[in-house]
């Protein structure tokens, strides 16, 4: 029985059912490859495309500005970019739909409007994304073969030692933050509410966090398996916001995960900042494994 019983690290004291956790970390990496796989996950993202003012023809054709895959028609239309924001055009006889309506003329609101819509043709689909103030266009095909293809994802053992005592310390004020991203010269501002401090193996680290939603902290991380058994640029991990200073909350490296720019290159993820890179192994969560990264080009 001893062997199901394990004290928690950090001053809560409170004893974990270490079948019980187990159980929760596997039904948590459960619900993570089918958020992945799913149509509204990350791994049939096959194309990002940036757009400034301007015509963008759309289609299979080589000749096109944005080459999509062979089983789409050989032009579908084209984008128009302007102040008015990104309209699309459909050429004669070839059907595109949103919500199933077919459209032929469609002005296509950007994500962070709140009333970005899909568009489809065949197995494709696109939305218009905006970040820091730039526009793109983001395609996904439903029936991409790497997503039937894909995993499994590997993951480091369930360390309870890696499920830790987090506490907030608030800054005076919440703080916009700059964290680079994987592309190159674009940025995210971020809102950081304070610090959450932890100990891990009886040594003190911190790390800066982001507010979120759900009243959790969102915090991107590094540590000395970056760029070798985890993914280069960081990953990712949620926890409960205390809601006070000096307030407490669960931080479990075992559901660290891998941002969407370890699967493709059509994501716009932030990179760990040097704040946030620790001096320490954290050998639990998501590895990466660069077999399940997609950055081929449209026929397939």
């Amino acid at each position: 029985m001893a062997a199901l019983l394990l004290a928690a690290c950090g001053r809560a004291g409170a004893e974990l059912d270490l079948v019980a956790y187990e159980q929760e970390i596997q039904e948590w990496r459960d619900a993570r490859l089918a958020a992945l796989v799913k149509p509204t996950g990350y791994l049939n993202q096959i194309g990002l495309h940036w757009l400034e003012p301007g015509t963008y023809s759309l289609g299979s054709g080589a000749e096109n500005d944005i080459v999509v895959p062979a089983a789409a028609a050989a032009r579908i239309g084209e984008f128009r970019v302007s102040e008015e924001g990104v309209r699309l055009v459909v050429d004669e006889g070839v059907e595109v739909t949103t919500d199933g309506t077919p459209v032929t003329d469609v002005l296509m609101p950007a994500d962070t409007t709140g009333n970005g819509i899909l568009v489809s043709h065949g197995s494709l689909a696109w939305s218009v994304i905006e970040r820091g103030g730039k526009l793109a266009v983001r395609i996904r095909d439903y029936e991409h073969p790497f997503v039937a293809e894909f995993g499994p994802i590997p993951f480091f053992e369930i360390d309870p030692s890696r499920r830790v005592i987090a506490t907030l310390r608030k800054y005076d004020e919440p703080r916009t933050i700059t964290v680079d991203t994987v592309i190159e010269g674009f940025q995210q501002f971020p809102v950081s509410p304070g610090i959450v401090e932890f100990e891990i193996d009886g040594m003190s680290y911190s790390l800066e966090a982001e507010t979120s939603s759900n009243d959790r902290l969102f915090i991107v991380f590094g540590d000395q398996t970056s760029g070798r058994e985890t993914y280069g640029a960081g990953r990712f991990v949620y926890l409960d916001d205390p809601g006070v200073d000096g307030g407490e909350a669960i931080l479990d490296f075992n559901k660290s995960y891998n941002p969407p720019c370890a699967f493709n290159d059509f994501s716009t993820c932030p990179v760990a900042s040097p704040r946030n890179r620790l001096a320490v192994r954290i050998e639990a969560g998501e590895k990466y494994d660069p077999r399940l990264h997609y950055s081929g080009t449209a026929p397939h």
